[in-house]
Parts: C-alpha cells; structure tokens; sequence
C-alpha cells in the first residue's frame, strides 16, 4: 500500500512513523509512506497557503489551488483521497478495514480555521475521528495510518487483530493477566488457569459483555 500525507508540519510525524510496527512495515516493504508539503505547491509568491474567509469571520481558510494541485500531481488511478475534518464520517474499525484493502490513500491535513469548501469535490470520503477539536489533520491522519498499517498482511499476526476490540463491531475487549498468578494481593481469576478452553471463552465474552455496559451502553444501544 502506498499513503501519501498532504500537511504543512511533515515533521510532526518523525517520532511516530520511525518506531515499532508502522517502522517495521515501512522496511519491510508492507507500506510506502511519504509526507508532502503542499506548501510547496503555492503559486503565490510568498507560497500562502491560505487567505481571509469570504464574509467575514475570525482565522484563516485554506485556499484551494495549493492543494488541488498536490493532489492532481500524485493521484493515481487507484488512489482514494481523504479530507480530515469535523465534518466527516466518524471513523469506526470497519472503515480501517476497508481502507487497508486500497491501492493507495491521499490523505489531506486540514490547519487554520478550515478548508475552502470546494477542496471536498476533489476527495472521495470525508473522515473525523471524534467530537472535539484539534489544531490540525496531523494526529487524525495518524490515528488513520495507525490502525490502516497494522490491518496489512503481513504487518502484524492476523489472529492479533482479529480479537481486538471492535472487531465484533460492538463489544470492547476482555481484561488479560500474565505472570506473577497474586500481585499485592491481586490474584488472577481462577477460570483462566483452569485449562477449560469453553469456560475461558464463556468468561471473556462475559466480561467483554459486562466492560462495554459499564464504559461504553451506547455500543450496545442498537444490538
């Protein structure tokens, strides 16, 4: 898979892309990243990139020319360009799932006060990851990024991503325990080192079952 990351901070993402499992599928040929600096695409002589919203307003907006062009520079024929913003679908397991099946991904980092609106009609889907506000598109894409990289064959074992939570699209995952068996008075349940595969199975789905009531009833609102 190839990700191309449109933003005006590249190096926001040195820290992230250059350690653990993204650095590791990244050598091992799994996904090319790059990150672009659509600064670089300005044709304004002091290379603005963004100007004063029409009727009036406090911030900046980011204007369209620099990022039109980046993107018709770069996309591809199996490319599917994402525009981060409040405004989107909230991003959700599946939609990482379908997103690690593509070719390619753009993926375009809002800054300022937003976008001009007509940016939209060069993007395929619109993606938020959450109820609040952010500075900029950089730690959504890299939330993106994340979750989109590990789903890759190859990246990860896939039984390891097939028990995560959300997998079942609802239900949060089960507490785990490893040694010591008693940590300051601590024990680890007793089903779990009872060797009965079916109990252990019946106990986790209990407490994924009882986890997502007590943190997140809304996951179950419709099941």
């Amino acid at each position: 898979m190839k990700i191309d990351i449109l933003t005006l901070f590249p190096n926001m993402f040195d820290g992230v892309f250059n350690e653990s499992i993204i650095k590791r599928a990244i050598d091992n040929g799994n996904v090319e990243i790059n990150l672009i600096n659509f600064r670089d695409y300005s044709l304004d002589p002091h290379n603005k990139v963004d100007d004063t919203p029409y009727g009036g307003g406090v911030g900046m907006v980011l204007t369209c020319q620099p990022i039109f062009d980046c993107v018709k520079a770069i996309r591809s024929n199996d490319a599917k360009v994402i525009l981060l913003t409040p405004s989107g679908i909230t991003y959700k397991q599946k939609k990482a799932y379908e997103l690690a099946k593509e070719k390619h991904l753009i993926i375009i980092c809002g800054h300022y006060e937003g976008f001009d609106e007509r940016i939209k009609s060069i993007c395929d889907m619109e993606i938020s990851i959450g109820d609040y506000v952010l500075t900029g598109g950089e730690v959504p894409a890299m939330v993106l990024v994340d979750s989109i990289t590990r789903l890759l064959p190859g990246v990860i074992n896939e039984e390891s991503h097939l028990e995560d939570s959300f997998n079942d699209n609802y239900l949060l995952d089960y507490p785990t325990y490893t040694k010591p068996r008693v940590f300051e008075g601590m024990e680890v349940p007793e089903v779990l080192i009872s060797g009965d595969h079916k109990k252990i199975a019946q106990y986790r789905q209990e407490e994924s079952l009882r986890i997502t009531k007590e943190n997140r009833p809304d996951l179950l609102d419709n099941k």
